[in-house]
């Protein structure tokens, strides 16, 4: 697991675990903490679901630029690399020119 992954699921652990103590220390009566918990559990349940859907969103988003950037790196690496040859190419053809011209004159 990644991380963002697990910092992702430490939010989401705790937002629960805090929602469920917030519940338990308020002071009131078992059946009336049975009944808000009942009511609150679906409310949590969506909020942490919105989390969770950020957090997906979030982790796309990094993905994609992650992507991007290989790519626009893969792409500058290869237009070095082609430079390079380029270059090691002309140099061989300099020093084969110097060779063949320092032989010719002797």
């Amino acid at each position: 697991m990644s991380d963002n992954g697990k910092v992702l699921g430490a939010l989401v652990l705790g937002a629960a675990a805090g929602a469920v103590l917030g519940l338990l220390f308020a002071p009131s009566s078992g059946a009336d903490l049975r009944k808000k918990i009942s009511e609150n559990s679906g409310d949590l349940i969506d909020e942490l679901t919105g989390k969770i859907e950020e957090g997906k969103e979030m982790l796309s988003g990094l993905k994609e630029k992650a992507m991007s950037k290989a790519d626009e790196l893969k792409s500058r690496a290869e237009d070095e690399l082609s430079s390079m040859k380029n270059k090691a190419k002309q140099t061989a053809a300099n020093v084969t020119s110097s060779t063949s011209t320092a032989n010719h004159s002797h």
